[in-house]
């Protein structure tokens, strides 16, 4: 294996911990690593308007996979290095066939969320930590219809996000339907980024790619690349690295597809793994 130059890390379930904070260990080992000349980087289904500045302020982190790959971002800047974006004609009738559904539903599009007023009664009964909700909704700007919206002001959709709530029985209203109804498109990419949530971006658009991306761009070969994730959504980029880590909180499929296991995001994983790869 060749020595590690790019490290990539996910967010939720990752980095952060179930508070949605950095723990000070996972700060210092990232720190370390970029004092050795290692790309430390994000790579994240969040969009760039939802990354945690403050905390990674001073850590040395330069670079983020957004979007589950769809956009890279220089984050000191904000500048766009690379965007796959959904195609109009693809994702408008998607967007118009899920508003006819009981679901959460966002649009990313240049590193900012969107969301429908439509969709507000769903988001008032996800089953989802505090922090996660807060962050949803002070990140995401309401419009009245999200077509609509998008088609006027030419925005092209990044990714979009479906959060499922339950109904009386435990069931994830509509979740199905809808994954169905996806997953019959060959024009997309859908992924889980968790039990009640489905995500999608354009056809052959993934975290993998992202990380192949900007690994080009810095120069970096992939044999010297590590990537740590924990769900589905990660699966790509974790496939993809020479080195691919998953958290001890990680689904079974991650887990399967890993070089290594790590400890979870509760236990400074990330600072784990960073160490046992780069001391």
């Amino acid at each position: 294996m060749k020595e590690i130059k790019l490290i990539a890390l996910d967010l939720d379930g990752t980095l952060f911990d179930n508070s949605g904070q950095i723990s000070p260990a996972n700060k210092i080992e990232i720190e370390n690593a970029v004092k050795k000349g290692i790309a430390v980087v994000i790579s994240t289904g969040r969009p760039f308007s939802g990354l945690p500045f403050e905390q990674i302020k001073n850590t040395g982190i330069k670079y983020a996979i957004t979007t589950n790959g769809s956009a890279l971002y220089e984050i000191e800047t904000g500048k766009c290095l690379f965007e796959a974006a959904l195609d109009d004609a693809v994702v408008i009738p998607i967007i118009n066939y899920i508003m006819t559904k009981d679901i959460h539903a966002d649009a990313f599009c240049g590193g900012k969320g969107y969301t429908s007023e439509k969709t507000l009664s769903a988001r008032s009964k996800l089953d989802v930590p505090e922090s996660l909700l807060k962050y949803i909704i002070n990140t995401r700007e309401v419009v009245p219809d999200l077509a609509a919206y998008i088609k006027n002001k030419n925005l092209h959709v990044q990714k979009m996000t479906l959060n499922f709530h339950k109904d009386a029985d435990g069931r994830l209203v509509d979740r199905e339907d809808v994954k169905a109804f996806l997953m019959a498109n060959p024009d997309i990419n859908v992924v889980c980024g968790g039990y009640n949530n489905l995500e999608f971006t354009a056809a052959g658009v993934d975290k993998g790619m992202g990380l192949k991306k900007l690994a080009e761009l810095l120069s970096i070969p992939m044999e010297s690349t590590m990537a740590i994730g924990d769900t589905e959504n990660d699966l790509s980029i974790i496939q993809a690295a020479a080195v691919g880590v998953a958290m001890g909180n990680a689904t079974e499929e991650v887990k399967k597809a890993a070089a290594y296991i790590t400890d979870s995001n509760t236990e400074n994983g990330v600072a784990h793994a960073i160490a046992h790869y780069t001391a």
